[in-house]
């Protein structure tokens, strides 16, 4: 096996040297460290090995120094991933929970048909980010960007709170994504800025805030803040505008005989 174990922290904090280490040896090795009770483990020098915390069901919090490949945390069940980079496609595929935080980029298909965790991504996004999120009685996902994002934002999204925040946006600047919401028959997207209406798929309402939306990005952009080192009240002294289905079924009649 390639790359080196580092245990010089102690048992509960574990470092790899992911460098040749290929993606099967490298989560081979994250499952094995995360059974025996260590708490953290410290990912150095990886470059695009993928799955990285996929099927670890550990509440065990994952470091990610370098540039972790696609499907970073899916199906994943509790840990807590940090990357300080950019995430390549399909972070938080199908995740169940726990939470994934990318102090970077973000590339298409973020949070493909999660159905609970949460994921924070520090700037933009990709194309198809939060399509089919979902949820299930008393979980959620949560996708929250920071920048933009690329067409197709929220397609045929069935569950969850997905927020777009565009902090690199300058001034009036809208954002460009185009088909936002096509096929979304549940769920909720809050979007800070504005968008004209030829951007949003004919399934999409558009609402001002109430009460109730204020409260849920109170506590999500706050989590974001915290993270990134920003301030949640000047991130809020903003327009939102709230995202919603406006039917539960829209392509129903396609499939009807």
């Amino acid at each position: 096996m390639g790359g080196r174990i580092n245990r010089n922290k102690g048992d509960s904090v574990v470092e790899v040297d992911a460098c040749g280490i290929s993606t099967r040896e490298l989560n081979a090795t994250l499952r094995e460290t995360a059974s025996n009770g260590t708490q953290r483990i410290e990912l150095h020098n990886v470059c695009g090995q993928r799955y990285i915390g996929t099927n670890v069901d550990k509440p065990i919090e994952i470091e990610v120094f370098g540039t972790p490949g696609n499907d970073l945390g899916a199906f994943m069940h509790g840990p807590r991933i940090i990357v300080h980079g950019n995430a390549q496609d399909g972070c938080g595929n199908t995740m169940n929970e726990g939470e994934i935080i990318i102090h970077g980029h973000a590339g298409d298909i973020a949070c493909l048909s999660a159905r609970g965790g949460k994921v924070f991504v520090r700037e933009d996004v990709g194309y198809r980010a939060g399509i089919h999120m979902k949820e299930y009685q008393d979980k959620k996902p949560v996708l929250v960007i920071g920048g933009t994002a690329q067409d197709f934002l929220g397609e045929y999204m069935a569950g969850g709170t997905l927020v777009l925040l565009g902090l690199n946006l300058n001034g009036d600047e809208h954002h460009k994504a185009k088909f936002i919401g096509t096929g979304m028959h549940g769920g909720v997207i809050y979007l800070r800025g504005s968008v004209e209406s030829y951007q949003l798929g004919k399934e999409v309402g558009v609402a001002d805030l109430e009460e109730e939306d204020r409260q849920v990005l109170q506590q999500l952009v706050g989590e974001f803040a915290s993270h990134f080192g920003y301030e949640t009240g000047e991130i809020l002294n903003h327009k939102f505008i709230k995202l919603f289905p406006r039917c539960l079924r829209p392509y129903g009649r396609l499939y009807a005989y």
